[in-house]
């Protein structure tokens, strides 16, 4: 180890599935030497960062407009009438559920 160019050891446990994931990779590009693949993808690998932001905000505003249209729903089922207020209530959630998908995907652009 004296005269090595590489002096330090790296370690990391994997699960088999992981492992044989690992190995199906290797067999991709042709390479059985594990060393030289992982140096490779340590170094020069890159990591795929998600911003999850929107699509959280996205799922709370659903969440919103679900709430108000199930109460709707349930003024609708009491009384059995349903009001002009109602469905303009509905089309207009349906309105903010366009209008937020389209930000999300122009914003993913």
């Amino acid at each position: 180890m004296a005269n090595r160019k590489r002096k330090f050891v790296l370690r990391v446990p994997v699960t088999p599935e992981e492992r044989a994931l690992i190995q199906q990779k290797m067999a991709q590009l042709g390479t059985k030497n594990f060393s030289a693949y992982a140096r490779k993808m340590l170094i020069d690998g890159y990591i795929v960062h998600i911003d999850t932001g929107p699509v959280r905000a996205q799922t709370a505003e659903l969440q919103k407009i679900g709430v108000n249209i199930n109460q709707i729903a349930r003024r609708i089922n009491s009384t059995g009438t349903v009001y002009a207020q109602d469905l303009e209530d509905i089309k207009g959630a349906l309105a903010q559920i366009w209008q937020l998908q389209r930000s999300i995907l122009s914003s993913q652009r």
